[in-house]
Formats: C-alpha cells, structure tokens, sequence
C-alpha cells in the first residue's frame, strides 16, 4: 500500500493538548437531518479552532458521482463549493484543546486514508476518537432524540443499552475508522442519533444537540449548546405547526408516538422480567431493525 503520509499535508505538528480528544463527522453517509454537518458548524462557528491537516480530495472524492454546486450569474460564474476535509484544533468553553476531523467522505483509497487517520493519531497521542452520526428511525420528533452507541471496548459505552442485534450495514469511512483503531489498540467509539424518518431531508439540529450532549458527556469537553438548543426548539415549533396543519400527518404522528412508546415500554418490561439493568443487551422490533437496514442499503445504493 503507498505511503498512507502522503494523503495528508501537515500545516502544523505542534498542537496544544497533550493527550487529546479526537472528533470525526463525515458528511455524504450517515448524517439523516444533516446533524453531523450542523454539529460541526456549530462547533466551528461558536470555539476558536486553527488547521492542523488538510487532504488532497483530488484523488480521494470522485467528483462526476458528487458534483461540486457552482453558481451562475447571468452571463458568468460567481462560485463553486468544493468539497474539503481537514484536521482542526479546537478549544473549548473552558480553553480545553481537541481536534475534529471533518469534510466530505472520501469516494477512493480508504485503506490509506483509514491508516492515515491512525498516524495522526499516534502523532498527537490521542486518548479518545468519538465519531458522530445519525440515521432515520421510526420514531415521532415529539420524543427525546435516542441514540445507538458503539465502541471498540464495551466499557466505553456502558449505560447504552443496544436497539438493534446483528445486521449487515453498507461500509462507511467512519466505522472503517473506529474498527481499524479497534484493531491497532486505540479507543474509539460512536454515536449514532435517531432522526424521525419523515425528517431527514430536512435539518434537525435536535440530533445535532443530542450529538454534542454524548460527546461531552463521553469525553469532558465543555461544549457551548446554548444556541443550538434555541435552533432546536425553532425548528420543532415549526415542525409541530407544520404537522398540526395537516389532519393527515397528525394522525400518522399519533400513531407513530403509540408504536414509539410501546416498543420503548416492551424495552422497560423486558429488563424488569428478567432482573437485568440497563447494561443488559435488550430486543428490539424487527420492524425497527429493517427499517435502518433498508436505509442505509438505500443511501449505498443513490448517494449523490
């Protein structure tokens, strides 16, 4: 395999933290509601950050499959949003560095960049990577946001009690990450927010917020929410005038929030029957499980 370093350009080998955080949200796969993207953004827009990495996409992202946007201005082009990923450092609310691995997914050389991401992290001495993503899920926006936790070490996400058994999923760089630094001994761990299936071709930054709350709770960070969590409740206020505007989708609402809450209870009464706590491995509908497998076979298939 070619040399992994040549992927990436160093803008600085000297960060501030001796043992860091690392975070990754990737956009194109896994991010229903754009919760990864708006989480980044609100990271970005809100701490103060420098770059540490960039990646040459030119051999890595394929272009004809994903077009740039470009606009045109009558008689001439005004602008083109090309895709990035880079490495940034982070402080946050309490001036604690962290980094954060973000841009577009990669269409080409996963391997190299999966063990590119490796030597960044053995360069830095990171102590934690937590990725960030979401998924639909047949559950009603009127609910707490839930969230699937997963990590190379069960200890990691303790308390998370799994929604789905084994299933088969489209590969995706960021499982690729956290599975290839399973393998090389290092932490690493994910959440995954439940979007409401009816929204995840709109922006939800309530999975955005849920995103941001685990990671902070996972790694210690002090994360500044309180502007997303006022984007969240405009967005629900606007979602719930919508809905209650039609009688048609207020019923399909309705009878979402009864098939929620009884398979949330059917979860309850399982632990309390057989003595276990919220440790325990607990079922999940089959419904529940086909739906995220349908997606994400659906996603692999018409990325654009």
């Amino acid at each position: 395999m070619p040399d992994p370093r040549l992927l990436f350009d160093l803008v600085t080998s000297e960060i501030d933290a001796a043992s860091p955080v690392l975070l990754h949200s990737l956009t194109g796969f896994l991010d229903a509601g754009q919760a990864g993207r708006l989480a980044v953004g609100h990271l970005l827009g809100s701490l103060e950050h420098r770059v540490v990495a960039t990646f040459d996409l030119d051999d890595l992202y394929d272009y004809r499959a994903r077009r740039p946007r470009m606009t045109f201005r009558s008689d001439h082009f005004v602008s083109v949003e090309m895709p990035t990923l880079e490495l940034v450092e982070v402080r946050d609310a309490a001036g604690t560095p962290f980094l954060l691995l973000h841009g577009a997914e990669p269409d080409h050389a996963w391997q190299r960049l999966t063990a590119a991401v490796r030597l960044l992290v053995d360069q830095f001495r990171v102590r934690l990577t937590i990725g960030m993503h979401a998924i639909p899920w047949p559950a009603p926006h009127t609910r707490p946001v839930g969230v699937t936790a997963h990590a190379t070490d069960a200890a990691l996400v303790a308390g998370y009690p799994p929604w789905v058994g084994e299933l088969e999923v489209p590969g995706h760089l960021a499982g690729l990450i956290e599975l290839h630094l399973g393998d090389t001994g290092h932490d690493a761990m994910g959440f995954a927010a439940h979007v409401p299936h009816y929204l995840v071709a709109a922006e939800f930054p309530t999975a955005s917020l849920t995103l941001l709350e685990h990671v902070a709770r996972a790694s210690g960070l002090s994360l500044p929410l309180g502007e997303l969590a006022e984007a969240a409740d405009r967005t629900l206020a606007e979602i719930e005038a919508q809905i209650s505007a039609n009688p048609e989708n207020a019923a399909a609402v309705a009878a979402l929030e009864a098939q929620y809450d009884a398979v949330l209870s059917s979860r309850a009464l399982d632990g309390a029957a057989t003595g276990a706590g919220p440790d325990a491995p607990l079922p999940t509908g089959d419904e529940i499980a086909a739906q995220v497998e349908r997606f994400l076979a659906d996603m692999d298939d018409g990325q654009a």
